[in-house]
């Protein structure tokens, strides 16, 4: 399984639909691979930031059996239809 911004992505969907499609997770883009300004220079927490969180990788089988376990029961099943909403400072 993987798993991006706590979003479980299906095996059907490839990462080009993700790029191609500007899908956008829970706290900003799932997938980003453009340039990008020297976080040194610009260092404001309210400003949205186009950096990419890194993924994870599980075996289906650990994911069953500790489901109920941080960080597991925060991971949900991607959906394209759902808007995640914006991105918030809190």
């Amino acid at each position: 399984m993987y798993i991006k911004e706590d979003l479980i992505i299906p095996t059907h969907y490839t990462f080009y639909d993700f790029i191609i499609n500007k899908a956008r997770g829970k706290s900003g883009p799932l997938f980003s691979f453009g340039e990008h300004e020297d976080v040194r220079l610009v260092n404001d927490a309210t400003i949205e930031k186009e950096d990419v969180h890194v993924g994870k990788v599980c075996e289906r089988s650990w994911y069953e059996k500790n489901k109920h376990i941080f960080p597991a029961n925060r991971w949900e099943l991607y959906d394209p239809q759902k808007d995640y909403g914006g991105y918030a400072v809190k």
